[in-house]
């Protein structure tokens, strides 16, 4: 099935992520404090239950019918010794959805069980966790995949401003796109007040701004920075957490962007949660996105880009050059 720009599907996304965004807001607001202990995770565990509660009530209001394949299930909050945690997530979805409950909260959850096959949504509840705690950036990331080609990506970005800068006191923005038709970006308190989404065109390595995540474990710093050298790009990379790294690239703020495979996990496969909306969001803005290798990503292959190494996501015009230092460094697949 094709999606077009007037399609339900579309206003669903990205209404649907947008009161996901005020929800987790609510509950960062509410229970991350400076006092928080670096163990404590507890306020993330919350709002990733919360958010794809909400998210997964709302699917099945409208679309019954609809797989998820999400992140989260239930089997954790159904034992006793969460039972406080579960009370805070039921809390917390029925300013949303009034009749919460720990049955249907569960209920909720463990849709997202559903096969990554055929027609299905595909969701982040909350991609950037460390990002979310510390008061960085952090994503709602919601996506329509068909026969293994990502239609329809919203990305909710509670950080960035409304023209897709890395502006962490920004006023929120969502970041959309539908395959075919393009990418754009609203801010998060109108979502009717669209601006095109649009790569820069940088065609100079050196000039280059190259985005990473904040964790040093989410990449191979060490191949990381040869990389760098060997591109010669003089400007520091840009930290951030989160696929609102994506909408930067998007919306012109960026050139490339390489997520690595880390020492630790030499043979790690990405989630599909972690890359559909924000690989279409760049691709409709007139980037390109692969993994190391070249390779289109694979979402046909299962919960994980199983057939794809690492991603590298770029304006477009810096793409074959970035592939073959890559490939320089890394050698042939």
């Amino acid at each position: 099935m094709q999606i077009h720009l007037d399609h339900p599907y579309v206003p669903f996304a990205i209404e649907t992520v947008r009161q996901a965004v005020f929800l987790a807001r609510d509950i960062q607001t509410e229970l991350v404090s400076t006092s928080l202990s670096k163990e404590d995770k507890s306020p993330v565990t919350v709002t990733d239950f919360a958010v794809q509660a909400l998210i997964s009530c709302l699917l099945e209001r409208a679309f019954p019918k609809s797989a998820l394949v999400a992140e989260e299930d239930s089997s954790i909050l159904r034992r006793p010794e969460s039972e406080a945690v579960l009370r805070k997530v039921v809390r917390f979805v029925g300013r949303y959805a009034a009749y919460a409950t720990p049955e249907t909260v569960c209920a909720w959850l463990d849709r997202g069980g559903g096969e990554p096959k055929g027609g299905f949504w595909v969701l982040d509840p909350i991609d950037g966790t460390k990002g979310f705690l510390r008061g960085g950036h952090f994503a709602i990331a919601l996506a329509y995949v068909e026969d293994g080609n990502v239609q329809l990506g919203v990305l909710g970005c509670p950080k960035l401003s409304a023209d897709g800068k890395n502006a962490v006191s920004g006023e929120g923005a969502i970041a959309a796109a539908v395959r075919g038709a393009g990418a754009w970006i609203s801010p998060l308190s109108d979502s009717s007040a669209r601006s095109a989404l649009r790569v820069s065109s940088c065609s100079v390595e050196r000039e280059a701004r190259v985005l990473r995540s904040v964790e040093s474990s989410h990449t191979n710093e060490e191949k990381f920075e040869e990389l760098l050298r060997a591109l010669d790009v003089t400007l520091p990379p840009i930290c951030m957490d989160s696929q609102s790294k994506y909408v930067v690239l998007a919306s012109g703020h960026a050139e490339l962007l390489f997520r690595l495979p880390s020492r630790q996990q030499p043979n790690y496969r990405e989630c599909i949660w972690d890359q559909a909306a924000g690989a279409l969001v760049v691709e409709e803005a007139g980037g390109r996105i692969t993994d190391l290798y070249g390779r289109p990503l694979d979402f046909s292959a299962g919960r994980r880009l199983n057939n794809n190494v690492g991603i590298l996501a770029s304006n477009g015009i810096l793409h074959e050059r970035a592939l073959a230092v890559v490939q320089r460094i890394y050698g042939n697949a």
